[in-house]
């Protein structure tokens, strides 16, 4: 029987990202299908230099946990509301993290509704990045737990690599640099995948994007 680990997600982003797609993600009795992600890179001492990156300005408190190992929980507050759910990727001391932007609920659909009455239809409880963390009821103090840990109260499941046929590509939302780099990927065949909105701040290809271009 393969012994599915960490050690699975400790490569660059982007196959991290192909990685996690189709996992499981569990929290108390709620779980998610991974079907969104977006993969970012490191500093710019990194192998993967990504200036759109939470690790772009180098180890600081909030970003400490992306410099571990892979598969630990990443979790930051978006615009002051949302908490949105990462899991750390790539070697030990480099920073890489992907971010999960959608899933469909596979379990506990009952406590996701009730953390998401605004939910019109099961397919948006866990549709873009805030929905993730509020369907798993993720707090701040979730905060570098070790995903592959039995034990933990959030546990993260690899499945079977789904075929790279069927995973889409494209620019990463919400970015205002690096904001062509295709390092968002999906299941196109999921409802639950989000809609793509290109940040309004975002003017085209930077420096940072090229690098990371010529790095894949």
């Amino acid at each position: 029987m393969m012994v599915v680990s960490a050690q699975e997600l400790a490569v660059d982003p982007p196959t991290a990202a192909h990685r996690l797609l189709g996992a499981i993600l569990t929290s108390g009795s709620v779980a998610l299908r991974i079907v969104e992600v977006e993969a970012y890179g490191s500093d710019p001492a990194g192998p993967w230099p990504d200036p759109a990156a939470h690790s772009w300005p180098g180890p600081t408190a909030r970003n400490a946990v992306m410099f571990g190992p892979a598969g630990r929980l990443y979790v930051y507050r978006s615009y002051g509301i949302h908490l949105c759910v990462n899991v750390t990727v790539g070697y030990d001391g480099v920073a890489g993290a992907v971010l999960v932007r959608a899933a469909e609920v596979v379990g506990g659909v009952d406590i996701a509704r009730e953390r998401r009455p605004a939910a019109r239809k099961d397919a948006d409880l866990a549709r873009g990045p805030g929905n993730v963390g509020s369907a798993l009821g993720i707090s701040m103090s979730d905060y570098g737990t070790e995903l592959f840990d039995p034990f933990s109260a959030l546990h993260l499941e690899l499945k079977p690599a789904v075929p790279q046929s069927d995973i889409a590509s494209g620019p990463r939302v919400g970015v205002s640099v690096a904001a062509e780099i295709p390092w968002r990927f999906w299941l196109p065949a999921s409802p639950a995948v989000s809609v793509y909105r290109r940040s309004p701040r975002a003017f085209g290809p930077s420096s940072g994007a090229e690098r990371l271009r010529r790095q894949r």
